[in-house]
């Protein structure tokens, strides 16, 4: 498998999982908190500020790393896992119609 096949199938990924988290958000039996948590994951990673500044090496460019992914997992497990199961087939769903 060559580079760009294998950046065309991380690039499905990547948009195949944008269109999860956005079911999930706006899906009418996803837990408040979850999505309050997933706001606050798009917020942390558009917002021009950080928690830790960038400008501190190492650390304060790995933060995005460590609390966004964070802060997704913990919207998951608020989440039903049946809410979670109608997203991710709406989703292959959706593109398996394309």
């Amino acid at each position: 498998m060559g580079l760009r096949a294998q950046l065309a199938t991380l690039a499905s990924r990547f948009k195949q999982e944008v269109a999860f988290y956005r079911a999930l958000q706006q899906h009418a039996l996803t837990p408040k908190v979850a999505k309050i948590l997933l706001w606050l994951a798009l917020g942390y990673l558009v917002l021009p500020f950080d928690l830790i500044p960038d400008f501190i090496p190492v650390i304060g460019q790995l933060d995005e790393l460590v609390i966004i992914p964070l802060l997704l997992y913990l919207a998951l497990k608020f989440t039903p896992v049946a809410v979670r199961q109608a997203c991710r087939e709406a989703v292959e769903s959706a593109q398996d119609q394309k």
